[in-house]
């Protein structure tokens, strides 16, 4: 992949990579009095993900450019984290946004929240408004819970609904990840009766010992069930390693090792399905532009 971050000789115009996120377990062991589930997750960043392009505006607009993926302009997150930061700033400043999405909606990858995590560092950034990552975080919870993850920008032990987050070393490795064709609504999946809900919390310290434990996917039973290919590409998969779909779905994936492996199973996915490689990040690339 090219260049996350580009910075213009002007110093009003930004190119912002949004990655994708794996969750590489997640469990669900509790509910809240307000039926917000707690959950259990390590978040992994990939280098694979969407682009926005950012234009600061002297005159206190904002403005969505040539968007062709079916969201309305007042749901888009990458506008409504605009107006967020406005809102809380007082701004003069305005903006044109352009997404390049090349995440799938629905597919558990975080793309929504990345995109509204990275128009927030990036305009923030743009707008000199001097919020620091704390504080960035707190608003773009209010945007989604795994918002914060991504302005935290390091792979991350998540806990509560995903807003309590420790920084998590990770192996560096390579991931096929199959988009199976569908979209999983995610509260159709935390509703479910048959969603387990009462898995034992385990520690951060026991994620290096991962492989001996029982560390899974709560949702995936779930979704398995209510969309049937899912459930078929987490088995065709299974065939060259751990399979595990990741957040409530749709997607699946299996880690490898070798960058050369996981392309030869990359290139044995059925046609019917989309599939790429992604490979490990340590860090969010826009992580610098944030203040402490």
């Amino acid at each position: 992949m090219e260049s996350a971050v580009t910075m213009s000789t002007q110093g009003n115009e930004l190119r912002c990579f949004a990655p994708a996120k794996l969750n590489l377990f997640l469990h669900v062991i509790g509910r809240r009095d307000d039926g917000y589930h707690l959950l259990q997750t390590a978040f992994q960043l990939l280098d694979y993900g969407d682009t926005i392009h950012i234009n600061t505006r002297s005159d206190g607009a904002l403005r969505r450019i040539a968007s062709d993926f079916g969201v309305p302009e007042e749901q888009d997150l990458i506008i409504r984290a605009a107006q967020l930061l406005k809102a809380n700033t007082g701004t003069h400043f305005g903006a044109d946004l352009q997404l390049e999405k090349r995440l799938p909606m629905g597919g558990g990858l975080g793309g929504g929240s990345s995109d509204a995590a990275s128009t927030l560092i990036g305009l923030n950034h743009l707008w000199q408004c001097g919020l620091n990552r704390r504080e960035l975080m707190e608003l773009g919870l209010q945007l989604g819970a795994d918002v914060p993850f991504f302005i935290f920008g390091q792979n991350a032990f998540a806990e509560g609904v995903g807003e309590q987050l420790q920084a998590l070393s990770t192996n560096k490795q390579w991931y096929v990840v199959i988009e199976p064709g569908v979209q999983v609504p995610t509260p159709l999946i935390f509703s479910a009766k048959e969603l387990t809900r009462d898995t034992k919390p385990v520690r951060i310290t026991d994620f290096s010992n991962r492989l001996k434990n029982n560390w899974k996917n709560d949702l995936q039973a779930v979704a398995s069930t209510l969309f049937p290919a899912v459930k078929d590409a987490l088995e065709w998969l299974a065939q060259y390693g751990n399979a595990m779909m990741t957040g409530s779905g749709a997607c699946v994936f299996c880690a490898f090792d070798s960058e050369a492996v996981a392309q030869q199973v990359s290139q044995q996915v059925p046609q019917k399905w989309q599939a790429w490689i992604a490979k490990s990040l340590h860090e969010h690339p826009m992580r610098s532009l944030v203040k402490d």
